[in-house]
């Protein structure tokens, strides 16, 4: 089934919607091409030989920058003269590995990669460091224990998955490392019709029939990407529709920390086809809160990505800013 054009007339414009539609077209096509390469990557299903990649300076910005926009990078330093190296890297290889997805190993040899060396600061190795939405976070340096490793991990994947939303990539273990993926057959159920019904309400102003229907479609079927998306625009013009355009913006300018002010306030931006601006008042406002006022800035940043998509090159500019508003 095709993803359909949401119809927003007589409601709202939402410019978003459009861009998201495009960009996530291009980024499946992209990923099919990238399939047929042997190089498949992405949000489709990999192999597990896929999790664990050699990286080296002329391939850094697009194995680890841009991947970690959709996953954790895990980066070990080593050298094959390091005998620590030897002992640690198996460890996070096995565990990459047995991590299924929720994080990317890349292995880069110091010895032919010196730049990066430099560039990361590292005085010794072995060293470990993360990469998420474009941020990079110092892990260990040094042998370390299979306990402190798992400890650590467990903690970057939750960072990754809760602050930035990254759930991990989708392992398939009876894939060929770079063989091409089919596309995933779509689970049996009434979804067209439920699909079309929420489409119909979101015509006739009835926000909150769209949601159910959405709802609906993924209590069955929780990774349906229409309904993913459709759920996220129309809860977010749920919130809008009762507020007071130029009350909301009049808050936001005279309280600029007032959470609940910008968080309305984005909510408008976006509904108003101004992406940029919503998600550079939200992270904005994340600079400068903390406890439960950062968080719920941060999760309706989160909500915001998926109206756009995570496809679009907008919400990947976006992930590494709230990075480094957060870190």
């Amino acid at each position: 089934m095709q993803p359909r054009n949401m119809s927003m007339s007589g409601v709202v414009d939402l410019a978003a919607v459009k861009a998201a539609q495009e960009a996530k077209a291009k980024a499946e096509q992209a990923r099919a091409e990238a399939a047929r390469r042997g190089g498949g990557s992405g949000s489709g299903a990999v192999s597990p030989a896929s999790l664990v990649i050699d990286v080296d300076e002329a391939g850094f910005e697009r194995d680890v920058l841009q991947r970690s926009n959709e996953v954790p990078v895990v980066i070990d330093f080593w050298a094959e003269w390091c005998e620590p190296c030897k002992q640690l890297s198996p460890v996070l290889e096995r565990l990459a590995v047995e991590y299924n997805g929720r994080f990317v190993l890349a292995k880069i040899d110091v010895d032919a990669n010196q730049m990066l060396m430099q560039q990361f600061g590292i005085q010794g190795i072995p060293a470990v460091f993360a990469v998420v939405a474009g941020q990079a976070l110092p892990l260990f340096q040094g042998a370390a224990g299979e306990a402190q490793i798992r400890g650590t991990l467990d903690q970057l994947v939750q960072v990754a998955e809760q602050r930035f939303g990254l759930t991990g990539l989708t392992v398939d273990p009876d894939a060929e490392p770079g063989a091409a993926q089919a596309a995933p057959e779509v689970p049996a159920g009434p979804y067209d019709a439920l699909l079309e019904a929420a489409v119909q309400a979101l015509d006739a102003g009835d926000f909150g029939g769209a949601v159910q229907a959405y709802k609906n479609v993924l209590g069955d079927d929780p990774g349906n990407t229409e309904a993913k998306l459709g759920l996220a625009q129309a809860e977010l013009l749920q919130r809008v529709q009762s507020l007071d355009p130029q009350q909301v913006r009049k808050d936001a300018a005279g309280k600029p920390r007032d959470v609940q002010a910008q968080i309305a306030a984005a909510d408008l931006d976006l509904v108003g086809g101004h992406v940029e601006d919503a998600f550079g008042r939200l992270i904005d406002t994340v600079r400068q809160t903390a406890g439960d006022d950062r968080d719920a800035v941060r999760l309706r940043l989160l909500e915001l990505f998926e109206v756009v998509g995570a496809e679009d090159p907008r919400v990947a500019t976006a992930r590494r800013a709230l990075a480094r508003a957060l870190f």
